[in-house]
């Protein structure tokens, strides 16, 4: 099947786009690995020019680029604007930092001199999600490019026209061709692209299924690889918790991008003692969300990101009440074009529920009591997942002591604060490996190369 671009609004096709030739394929590929010779001694100062030009370019164009996602995967718009700051963000940032990050490591051995020096690996594959369509380009892009890797892409089928788009912003701002390639490729093709000696590393930004099977491939061939694989993170709500600052960050942390983010809040873990009037309150909210076009300032609920998300997540839902869960709210589809969910949900869910396990990805609530601390750290733990989570207590020492026995990548007390290109982005678990963002992510595909000077006699 073509890359189909498709209206979740509407569900009217917009574009379609025919996958890449085998020709074509190794042309790019071929393209990325002539441009990673020249573009690894390029200076960190002209790398650095290419990405601070495509901040400004987005930062320019952000209406733009934000109404082609709020149209291929129903981003509200002015999340999808504030998506497209936060790439350009990201690019501007690497674009300062980069240089430092890399640069050379004095050690201290007991003998001579050493040092760590850092080179990057070659053309690298990354396979990213329609979530966020620009945010997940730039978070590789950034980073990568500055390392003096080159960066081949398969983006998701359904946002093709965000991915064209964000290629021609790189070629726009002075990025040689072959240093980012989209690549309109089948799954047959990106095995290839795995396989091929050319490519150095793998990045993947998707499901735990998608992961496996990646990693696996990549790892027949020893090619290092990063995984992000999303996550069913716990919103503990402790007894002493100010509810008029926490319902907030519950709706926002559950309805973001309607749901559909690896790092939302999905399972509601809530001390007795305050779980009624949280519920009582937090169902309020929901109910007040206004459902209607994305491309409207006014909605507060859009639609899910396509027919199948919809359909995926109705079944979810379904089989959760079949297993004994209890619907307190929502579960079906609203009565309207487009593929929209209402609201959704559950409680009184069991261990043996599917529900207990699976990630929820849009607009569905898994709501659970708990009598103390000690239980809310244990159900927060009790999850195959491990990418964040997050706890409200008006006590900041509590805070703190349960973001630390909490299993996760992430741990934010009081907020659900995310969005800083300065902090690390990953998990643990079957939430994956890897770091991106931050010190760390630009990291993951360097070499790391021990350089030791010494006049040493030789051992008799």
């Amino acid at each position: 099947m073509s890359y189909q671009s498709v209206n979740p609004n509407t569900g009217k096709q917009l574009k379609s786009f025919e996958h890449m030739s085998t020709a074509q394929l190794q042309h790019a590929l071929s393209t990325a690995q002539t441009c990673f010779q020249s573009w690894k001694n390029t200076s960190y100062a002209d790398r650095a020019a290419v990405l601070s030009r495509a901040a400004v370019l987005l930062r320019a164009h952000v209406d733009d680029f934000a109404k082609l996602a709020t149209l291929e995967m129903g981003k509200r718009i002015d999340e999808a604007r504030g998506e497209v700051a936060f790439s350009a963000d990201i690019l501007s940032y690497y674009a300062q930092h980069g240089q430092a990050f890399l640069a050379p490591v004095e050690l201290a051995p007991e003998q001579g001199e050493a040092r760590m020096e850092s080179s990057p690996f070659g053309v690298l594959f990354c396979v990213e999600p329609w979530n966020f369509p620009y945010y997940q380009l730039a978070r590789v892009a950034g980073p990568q490019l500055m390392a003096g890797n080159v960066l081949v892409v398969k983006h998701a089928g359904n946002v093709p026209q965000c991915a064209i788009a964000f290629e021609k912003l790189l070629l726009d701002a002075g990025a040689p061709a072959g240093a980012y390639t989209n690549l309109l490729i089948t799954h047959e093709q990106a095995n290839q692209v795995i396989d091929d000696p050319r490519i150095k590393g793998v990045a993947l930004t998707g499901s735990v299924g998608a992961g496996r099977s990646i990693a696996a491939r990549a790892g027949k061939a020893l090619k290092k690889t990063s995984m992000e694989l999303g996550g069913s993170d716990a919103f503990i709500v402790m007894d002493d918790a100010d509810l008029e600052r926490t319902i907030p960050w519950a709706v926002w942390g559950r309805m973001y991008n309607a749901g559909q983010t690896c790092c939302a809040a999905k399972r509601f873990i809530v001390q007795a003692g305050i779980a009624d009037r949280f519920l009582d309150r937090f169902m309020s909210a929901l109910s007040q969300l206004q459902v209607g076009d994305p491309m409207d300032k006014r909605t507060t609920h859009g639609p899910l990101s396509s027919e199948a998300a919809l359909l995926q997540l109705l079944g979810q839902v379904d089989a959760a009440v079949e297993n004994g869960a209890r619907l307190l709210m929502g579960g079906k589809r609203i009565d309207r074009p487009g593929s929209f969910m209402e609201a959704t949900i559950l409680t009184d869910i069991r261990s043996d529920n599917p529900a207990f396990r699976d990630e929820f990805f849009g607009p569905v609530v898994s709501f659970h009591r708990v009598k103390d601390e000690a239980e809310a750290i244990a159900l927060a733990n009790n999850s195959d997942f491990g990418l964040g989570g997050s706890v409200f207590t008006q006590d900041v020492a509590r805070g703190n002591r349960i973001a630390g026995q909490v299993d996760t990548g992430m741990m934010f007390i009081n907020n659900l604060h995310w969005s800083d290109a300065a902090l690390p982005f990953g998990g643990v678990k079957n939430s994956g490996y890897g770091r991106e963002l931050g010190n760390l992510g630009i990291q993951e595909f360097v070499n790391k190369k021990l350089v030791r000077a010494g006049d040493f006699a030789a051992p008799v």
